[in-house]
């Protein structure tokens, strides 16, 4: 996973707390489940980048 990767999903999960906040601040139910699901989307993203290096990982193992 690059730091670009990283750093995009990190930015999408922050952007979606904030939007979930100010929803919440409002009483703005549609932002608040906008704000939910986009920090949900961006940490299930992350979690898969995860698992993908994991998996990089163990390959290179096995290689040497």
């Amino acid at each position: 996973m690059s730091f670009a990767d990283k750093a995009r999903n990190k930015a999408e999960q922050m952007k979606g707390t904030v939007k979930e906040r100010i929803g919440d601040a409002t009483d703005n139910e549609r932002m608040q489940a906008e704000g939910a699901k986009e920090r949900t989307t961006a940490k299930a993203k992350q979690a898969g980048e995860h698992v993908k290096e994991a998996g990089r990982d163990a390959s290179d193992a096995f290689r040497r």
